[in-house]
């Protein structure tokens, strides 16, 4: 399921507008995104958290040469589904 089709599927279960669909998928996404830039978790009870993780410093290889490279430490965007949407997945 791509952006659009999720918009169409939003207003085919509520009703409201594609306009206003997409207005608050965007406006969901954007709150969702600057609580990640602050350091803060976003739990949707039932869905599950989305979460900043960090990644430590490690060495790599590059593919093309072989050579050991360095790869500094990062945060990283994660998702953990909540038991609900486990069980209905599975």
């Amino acid at each position: 399921m791509n952006k659009s089709e999720l918009i169409n599927a939003i207003v085919e279960d509520t009703g409201v507008s594609k306009a206003d669909a997409d207005r608050v998928l965007i406006s969901a996404i954007g709150s969702i995104s600057d609580a990640l830039k602050s350091g803060q978790s976003v739990t949707i009870v039932g869905f599950g958290t989305f979460l900043v993780r960090s990644r430590a410093a490690r060495t790599g290889r590059n593919p093309r040469t072989g050579e050991t490279i360095n790869i500094e430490a990062s945060k990283v965007p994660a998702f953990k589904p909540g038991k609900t949407l486990r069980q209905s997945v599975s």
